[in-house]
């Protein structure tokens, strides 16, 4: 039995090393670290501009308008990368519906994408 959990011994080495040098960074930070907050470090903020009024305020429809269009264009790069990996391994064939079928989906969202740009949808005033 012993032997056996010998051969744990360099993960529990390496677990209690990590361990201690967390715990030494964090204690370090602690006392080495300048402690002088004043109003402006510890006042909220949020969404580009100060907390200033109750939190069930209604918010401007442009902040909705840049998350859904952010979440919309980061879901297609989510997309891509997969897509980009297998594409390789599949028989041409597949490769080639593969490669249109995304080319279509992009061509879809770079409509959008203009549509939207046109609309004035990415503009701040």
């Amino acid at each position: 039995m012993t032997a056996f959990l010998l051969q744990y011994l360099p993960i529990v080495i390496f677990l209690g090393i990590a361990g201690a040098l967390g715990l030494a960074f964090i204690l370090a930070a602690w006392v080495l670290a300048p402690k002088a907050p004043d109003p402006e470090k510890l006042s909220s903020y949020e969404c580009g501009f100060n907390a200033f009024d109750d939190a069930r305020m209604k918010f401007d429809v442009r902040f909705y308008l840049v998350s859904i269009l952010f979440i919309i264009f980061d879901l297609e790069v989510a997309f891509l990368f997969p897509w980009a990996v297998a594409l390789m391994k599949l028989p041409a064939a597949a490769s080639q519906f593969a490669f249109w079928s995304m080319m279509s989906f992009l061509g879809v969202l770079t409509v959008g994408f203009i549509y939207e740009w046109k609309k004035g949808a990415l503009e701040w005033e």
